[in-house]
Protein backbone atom coordinates (compact mmCIF):
# COMPACT_ATOMS: atom_id res chain seq x y z
CA UNK A 1 0.00 0.00 0.00
CA UNK A 2 1.32 3.37 -1.20
CA UNK A 3 2.38 5.36 2.37
CA UNK A 4 -0.44 8.07 3.30
CA UNK A 5 0.34 11.87 3.33
CA UNK A 6 -0.38 13.71 6.69
CA UNK A 7 -2.01 16.64 6.59
CA UNK A 8 -1.80 17.67 10.37
CA UNK A 9 -4.09 19.88 11.84
CA UNK A 10 -3.25 20.74 15.64
CA UNK A 11 -5.92 22.01 17.89
CA UNK A 12 -4.06 21.92 21.12
CA UNK A 13 -5.90 21.15 24.38
CA UNK A 14 -8.70 23.05 22.34
CA UNK A 15 -11.90 21.47 23.82
CA UNK A 16 -10.15 19.28 26.77
CA UNK A 17 -12.48 19.43 29.89
CA UNK A 18 -9.93 18.82 32.26
CA UNK A 19 -5.98 18.48 31.91
CA UNK A 20 -4.39 14.93 32.34
CA UNK A 21 -1.15 14.92 34.46
CA UNK A 22 1.17 13.94 31.29
CA UNK A 23 -0.33 16.66 29.21
CA UNK A 24 0.87 19.86 27.99
CA UNK A 25 -0.47 20.20 24.33
CA UNK A 26 1.56 23.32 23.40
CA UNK A 27 4.62 22.74 25.18
CA UNK A 28 3.94 18.88 22.70
CA UNK A 29 3.22 20.94 19.64
CA UNK A 30 4.63 24.64 20.32
CA UNK A 31 1.32 25.75 19.24
CA UNK A 32 -1.29 27.96 21.38
CA UNK A 33 -5.20 27.13 21.30
CA UNK A 34 -5.78 29.45 18.90
CA UNK A 35 -7.20 28.23 15.65
CA UNK A 36 -9.77 29.61 13.11
CA UNK A 37 -11.24 27.91 9.82
CA UNK A 38 -8.86 30.11 7.81
CA UNK A 39 -6.09 28.58 9.68
CA UNK A 40 -7.22 25.33 8.53
CA UNK A 41 -7.85 25.84 4.77
CA UNK A 42 -4.44 27.64 4.60
CA UNK A 43 -2.82 24.65 6.01
CA UNK A 44 -4.83 22.35 3.85
CA UNK A 45 -3.09 24.35 0.43
CA UNK A 46 0.24 24.43 2.29
CA UNK A 47 0.97 20.68 2.17
CA UNK A 48 -0.88 20.33 -0.72
CA UNK A 49 1.47 22.35 -2.25
CA UNK A 50 4.57 20.62 -1.58
CA UNK A 51 3.47 16.86 -1.49
CA UNK A 52 5.16 14.96 -5.00
CA UNK A 53 2.06 12.68 -5.31
CA UNK A 54 -1.40 13.58 -4.80
CA UNK A 55 -3.01 10.47 -3.62
CA UNK A 56 -3.88 8.75 -0.98
CA UNK A 57 -4.29 12.32 1.48
CA UNK A 58 -5.41 12.46 4.70
CA UNK A 59 -6.47 15.58 6.88
CA UNK A 60 -5.90 14.69 10.38
CA UNK A 61 -7.43 16.77 13.56
CA UNK A 62 -4.68 16.27 16.13
CA UNK A 63 -3.79 17.29 19.63
CA UNK A 64 -7.21 18.21 21.25
CA UNK A 65 -10.65 16.55 21.83
CA UNK A 66 -12.15 17.81 18.73
CA UNK A 67 -15.33 16.37 19.42
CA UNK A 68 -15.93 18.09 22.54
CA UNK A 69 -14.95 22.01 21.03
CA UNK A 70 -18.51 23.20 20.53
CA UNK A 71 -20.48 22.01 17.42
CA UNK A 72 -20.59 25.71 15.77
CA UNK A 73 -16.97 24.98 15.41
CA UNK A 74 -16.31 21.70 14.56
CA UNK A 75 -18.65 22.01 11.85
CA UNK A 76 -16.29 25.23 10.60
CA UNK A 77 -13.45 22.79 10.86
CA UNK A 78 -14.75 20.35 9.20
CA UNK A 79 -16.67 22.31 6.47
CA UNK A 80 -13.13 23.31 5.13
CA UNK A 81 -11.83 19.77 5.01
CA UNK A 82 -15.07 18.48 3.37
CA UNK A 83 -14.76 21.02 0.44
CA UNK A 84 -11.27 19.34 -0.26
CA UNK A 85 -13.07 16.15 -0.14
CA UNK A 86 -16.06 16.86 -2.54
CA UNK A 87 -13.21 18.29 -5.03
CA UNK A 88 -10.96 14.84 -4.26
CA UNK A 89 -8.03 16.78 -3.46
CA UNK A 90 -8.09 15.08 -0.07
CA UNK A 91 -9.27 11.09 0.32
CA UNK A 92 -10.05 10.76 4.00
CA UNK A 93 -10.65 12.50 7.23
CA UNK A 94 -9.53 11.70 10.38
CA UNK A 95 -9.78 13.03 14.10
CA UNK A 96 -8.76 12.65 17.76
CA UNK A 97 -11.37 12.84 20.57
CA UNK A 98 -12.08 11.90 24.16
CA UNK A 99 -14.63 8.77 24.85
CA UNK A 100 -16.93 10.44 26.89
CA UNK A 101 -17.41 13.27 24.24
CA UNK A 102 -18.96 10.99 21.63
CA UNK A 103 -22.75 10.59 21.51
CA UNK A 104 -25.31 10.29 18.70
CA UNK A 105 -25.80 14.28 17.92
CA UNK A 106 -21.88 14.06 17.48
CA UNK A 107 -21.51 11.16 15.49
CA UNK A 108 -24.80 12.24 12.89
CA UNK A 109 -22.86 15.65 12.12
CA UNK A 110 -19.29 13.64 11.43
CA UNK A 111 -21.34 11.59 8.78
CA UNK A 112 -22.49 14.51 7.15
CA UNK A 113 -19.10 15.94 6.91
CA UNK A 114 -18.17 12.46 6.08
CA UNK A 115 -15.56 12.08 8.59
CA UNK A 116 -13.81 8.28 7.77
CA UNK A 117 -11.88 7.89 11.07
CA UNK A 118 -12.49 8.20 14.71
CA UNK A 119 -9.52 8.00 16.99
CA UNK A 120 -10.23 7.57 20.95
CA UNK A 121 -7.41 8.59 23.23
CA UNK A 122 -8.26 5.67 25.64
CA UNK A 123 -4.82 5.31 27.61
CA UNK A 124 -5.40 2.48 29.52
CA UNK A 125 -8.66 0.08 30.79
CA UNK A 126 -7.80 0.22 34.32
CA UNK A 127 -10.54 2.71 36.37
CA UNK A 128 -7.19 2.92 38.60
CA UNK A 129 -4.90 4.00 36.17
CA UNK A 130 -7.79 6.27 34.84
CA UNK A 131 -8.32 7.77 38.06
CA UNK A 132 -4.68 8.72 38.78
CA UNK A 133 -4.13 10.11 35.48
CA UNK A 134 -7.13 12.46 35.98
CA UNK A 135 -8.68 11.45 32.39
CA UNK A 136 -11.99 12.41 33.73
CA UNK A 137 -13.66 9.37 31.77
CA UNK A 138 -14.47 5.67 32.97
CA UNK A 139 -13.70 2.38 31.54
CA UNK A 140 -17.15 2.16 30.69
CA UNK A 141 -17.29 5.28 28.54
CA UNK A 142 -14.51 3.58 26.08
CA UNK A 143 -16.63 0.53 25.37
CA UNK A 144 -19.58 2.99 24.77
CA UNK A 145 -18.23 5.14 22.44
CA UNK A 146 -16.08 2.42 20.67
CA UNK A 147 -19.49 0.23 19.68
CA UNK A 148 -20.93 3.50 18.65
CA UNK A 149 -18.38 4.97 16.54
CA UNK A 150 -18.51 1.06 15.04
CA UNK A 151 -22.34 1.25 14.37
CA UNK A 152 -22.09 4.52 12.37
CA UNK A 153 -19.94 3.00 10.29
CA UNK A 154 -17.04 4.84 11.25
CA UNK A 155 -13.18 3.26 11.42
CA UNK A 156 -12.39 3.23 14.74
CA UNK A 157 -8.60 3.77 15.89
CA UNK A 158 -7.91 3.40 20.33
CA UNK A 159 -4.66 5.15 21.36
CA UNK A 160 -2.77 3.58 24.54
CA UNK A 161 -0.11 4.62 26.93
CA UNK A 162 2.58 2.72 28.57
CA UNK A 163 3.64 3.48 32.04
CA UNK A 164 1.26 5.81 33.56
CA UNK A 165 0.63 6.56 37.63
CA UNK A 166 -0.18 3.45 39.02
CA UNK A 167 0.58 1.02 35.45
CA UNK A 168 1.97 -1.84 35.15
CA UNK A 169 2.86 -4.52 32.35
CA UNK A 170 -0.02 -6.71 33.37
CA UNK A 171 -2.03 -4.05 33.49
CA UNK A 172 -1.16 -2.60 29.89
CA UNK A 173 -1.49 -6.29 28.55
CA UNK A 174 -5.50 -6.34 29.63
CA UNK A 175 -5.54 -2.80 28.26
CA UNK A 176 -4.36 -4.56 24.96
CA UNK A 177 -6.23 -7.43 25.07
CA UNK A 178 -9.70 -5.55 25.35
CA UNK A 179 -8.62 -3.12 23.02
CA UNK A 180 -8.67 -6.51 20.57
CA UNK A 181 -12.21 -7.41 21.62
CA UNK A 182 -13.16 -3.99 20.34
CA UNK A 183 -11.52 -4.50 16.90
CA UNK A 184 -10.34 -1.53 16.03
CA UNK A 185 -9.46 -0.12 12.41
CA UNK A 186 -5.82 0.44 13.80
CA UNK A 187 -4.13 1.50 17.08
CA UNK A 188 -1.48 3.94 18.79
CA UNK A 189 1.21 2.80 21.31
CA UNK A 190 2.93 5.78 22.85
CA UNK A 191 5.36 5.17 26.12
CA UNK A 192 4.64 7.99 28.83
CA UNK A 193 6.68 11.24 28.58
CA UNK A 194 7.31 13.95 30.95
CA UNK A 195 7.20 17.11 29.98
CA UNK A 196 7.66 20.31 31.54
CA UNK A 197 5.10 22.29 33.36
CA UNK A 198 2.47 19.55 33.86
CA UNK A 199 1.06 17.55 37.01
CA UNK A 200 3.54 14.34 36.24
CA UNK A 201 6.81 16.58 36.02
CA UNK A 202 5.60 17.93 39.51
CA UNK A 203 5.33 14.23 40.40
CA UNK A 204 8.12 13.24 38.55
CA UNK A 205 10.66 16.03 40.46
CA UNK A 206 9.01 15.42 43.84
CA UNK A 207 9.99 11.64 43.73
CA UNK A 208 6.17 10.80 43.43
CA UNK A 209 6.01 9.33 39.73
CA UNK A 210 9.07 7.04 38.07
CA UNK A 211 9.17 7.05 34.84
CA UNK A 212 9.36 4.29 32.63
CA UNK A 213 12.80 4.74 30.55
CA UNK A 214 14.12 3.62 27.36
CA UNK A 215 15.22 -0.07 27.64
CA UNK A 216 12.39 -1.10 29.90
CA UNK A 217 9.82 0.62 27.64
CA UNK A 218 10.79 -1.35 24.96
CA UNK A 219 10.80 -5.08 26.20
CA UNK A 220 7.07 -3.32 27.47
CA UNK A 221 6.02 -2.38 24.39
CA UNK A 222 7.33 -5.30 22.26
CA UNK A 223 4.68 -7.10 24.61
CA UNK A 224 2.12 -5.24 24.17
CA UNK A 225 2.90 -5.17 20.06
CA UNK A 226 2.69 -8.65 20.20
CA UNK A 227 -0.48 -9.26 21.46
CA UNK A 228 -1.64 -6.54 18.60
CA UNK A 229 0.47 -8.93 15.92
CA UNK A 230 -1.10 -12.51 16.95
CA UNK A 231 -4.61 -10.34 16.33
CA UNK A 232 -3.81 -8.93 12.89
CA UNK A 233 -4.65 -5.47 14.59
CA UNK A 234 -2.73 -2.11 12.29
CA UNK A 235 -0.30 -0.39 14.74
CA UNK A 236 -0.36 2.89 12.79
CA UNK A 237 2.17 4.65 15.17
CA UNK A 238 4.54 3.70 18.23
CA UNK A 239 6.05 6.27 20.37
CA UNK A 240 5.88 10.11 19.72
CA UNK A 241 7.75 11.30 16.75
CA UNK A 242 10.07 14.57 16.11
CA UNK A 243 7.51 14.73 12.98
CA UNK A 244 4.75 15.59 15.02
CA UNK A 245 5.85 18.49 16.63
CA UNK A 246 6.79 17.40 19.41
CA UNK A 247 9.83 19.60 21.26
CA UNK A 248 12.81 17.93 22.49
CA UNK A 249 13.71 20.52 25.27
CA UNK A 250 10.23 19.66 27.03
CA UNK A 251 10.78 16.22 27.20
CA UNK A 252 12.48 15.62 30.83
CA UNK A 253 11.92 12.22 31.29
CA UNK A 254 10.77 8.70 29.90
CA UNK A 255 10.64 6.67 26.52
CA UNK A 256 11.39 9.39 23.68
CA UNK A 257 13.70 8.45 20.34
CA UNK A 258 12.97 9.63 17.30
CA UNK A 259 13.75 5.79 15.72
CA UNK A 260 11.68 4.06 18.65
CA UNK A 261 9.30 1.82 16.68
CA UNK A 262 12.27 0.30 15.48
CA UNK A 263 13.89 -0.27 18.68
CA UNK A 264 11.16 -2.14 19.67
CA UNK A 265 10.68 -3.88 16.16
CA UNK A 266 14.50 -4.98 16.20
CA UNK A 267 14.13 -5.81 20.10
CA UNK A 268 11.19 -8.07 19.19
CA UNK A 269 13.25 -9.56 15.96
CA UNK A 270 15.79 -10.21 17.75
CA UNK A 271 13.89 -11.91 20.71
CA UNK A 272 12.05 -14.35 17.99
CA UNK A 273 15.09 -15.67 16.53
CA UNK A 274 17.17 -16.48 19.45
CA UNK A 275 13.82 -18.16 20.97
CA UNK A 276 13.82 -20.14 17.84
CA UNK A 277 17.73 -21.36 17.94
CA UNK A 278 16.98 -22.50 21.83
CA UNK A 279 13.97 -24.73 20.34
CA UNK A 280 15.77 -25.80 17.00
CA UNK A 281 18.71 -28.06 16.17
CA UNK A 282 19.25 -25.99 13.08
CA UNK A 283 21.88 -24.55 14.34
CA UNK A 284 25.87 -24.33 12.25
CA UNK A 285 28.52 -22.14 12.38
CA UNK A 286 27.45 -20.47 9.48
CA UNK A 287 23.73 -18.98 9.35
CA UNK A 288 21.75 -17.06 6.47
CA UNK A 289 18.61 -15.00 7.50
CA UNK A 290 16.50 -13.82 4.33
CA UNK A 291 14.11 -11.03 5.18
CA UNK A 292 12.06 -8.26 4.10
CA UNK A 293 13.90 -5.01 3.76
CA UNK A 294 12.70 -3.30 6.70
CA UNK A 295 13.33 -6.88 8.57
CA UNK A 296 16.76 -7.38 7.68
CA UNK A 297 17.28 -3.17 8.97
CA UNK A 298 15.80 -4.90 12.38
CA UNK A 299 17.81 -7.81 12.59
CA UNK A 300 21.05 -6.09 11.48
CA UNK A 301 19.41 -3.54 14.91
CA UNK A 302 21.16 0.42 15.22
CA UNK A 303 25.05 0.39 14.82
CA UNK A 304 24.69 -3.87 14.55
CA UNK A 305 24.05 -4.31 18.14
CA UNK A 306 21.54 -7.08 17.18
CA UNK A 307 23.68 -8.85 15.08
CA UNK A 308 26.63 -8.73 17.50
CA UNK A 309 24.08 -10.13 19.94
CA UNK A 310 22.99 -12.95 18.35
CA UNK A 311 26.44 -14.21 16.75
CA UNK A 312 27.61 -14.31 20.38
CA UNK A 313 24.66 -16.04 21.81
CA UNK A 314 24.53 -18.68 18.88
CA UNK A 315 28.51 -18.89 19.56
CA UNK A 316 28.28 -18.58 15.84
CA UNK A 317 31.10 -17.72 13.41
CA UNK A 318 28.74 -15.93 10.76
CA UNK A 319 25.83 -14.66 10.22
CA UNK A 320 24.63 -13.06 7.17
CA UNK A 321 21.23 -11.12 6.11
CA UNK A 322 19.85 -11.26 2.99
CA UNK A 323 16.90 -9.13 1.51
CA UNK A 324 14.16 -11.34 0.23
CA UNK A 325 10.66 -10.68 -1.02
CA UNK A 326 8.95 -11.99 2.54
CA UNK A 327 6.49 -10.00 4.26
CA UNK A 328 7.58 -8.64 7.92
CA UNK A 329 6.16 -11.02 9.89
CA UNK A 330 8.29 -14.27 8.01
CA UNK A 331 11.94 -14.63 8.05
CA UNK A 332 13.95 -17.60 6.27
CA UNK A 333 16.67 -19.41 7.53
CA UNK A 334 19.67 -20.72 6.01
CA UNK A 335 21.37 -22.88 8.43
CA UNK A 336 21.36 -27.00 8.39
CA UNK A 337 18.27 -27.06 6.50
CA UNK A 338 16.25 -24.34 5.30
CA UNK A 339 13.00 -22.88 6.83
CA UNK A 340 10.25 -20.46 6.95
CA UNK A 341 9.02 -19.03 10.22
CA UNK A 342 6.75 -16.57 11.24
CA UNK A 343 8.34 -14.72 14.12
CA UNK A 344 5.10 -14.32 16.11
CA UNK A 345 5.23 -17.75 16.73
CA UNK A 346 8.77 -17.39 19.17
CA UNK A 347 8.61 -14.58 20.59
CA UNK A 348 8.77 -14.54 24.20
Amino acid sequence: MAKRNIIPIFIPHYGCPNDCVFCNQRKITGMSTDISDSDVERTILEYLSYFKRKDNIEVAFYGGSFTAIPLKEQKEFLKVAYKFKKDNKIDSIRLSTRPDAIDDKILTNLKNYEVDIIELGVQSLDEEVLKLSNRGHSVKSVYKASELIKEYGFKLGLQQMIGLPGDSLEKSKFTAKEFVKLNPFCVRVYPTLVIEDTKLYSDYKFGKYKSLELDKSIKYVSDIMHIYYLNDINVIRVGLQPTENINYDGVIAGAFHPAYRQLVESFYIKNSILNYFKDSKNLSESITIKASGKNISNISGQKSINKREILKTLNIKNLNLRQDNLDDFHIKIESKTDEIIDIRNYYR
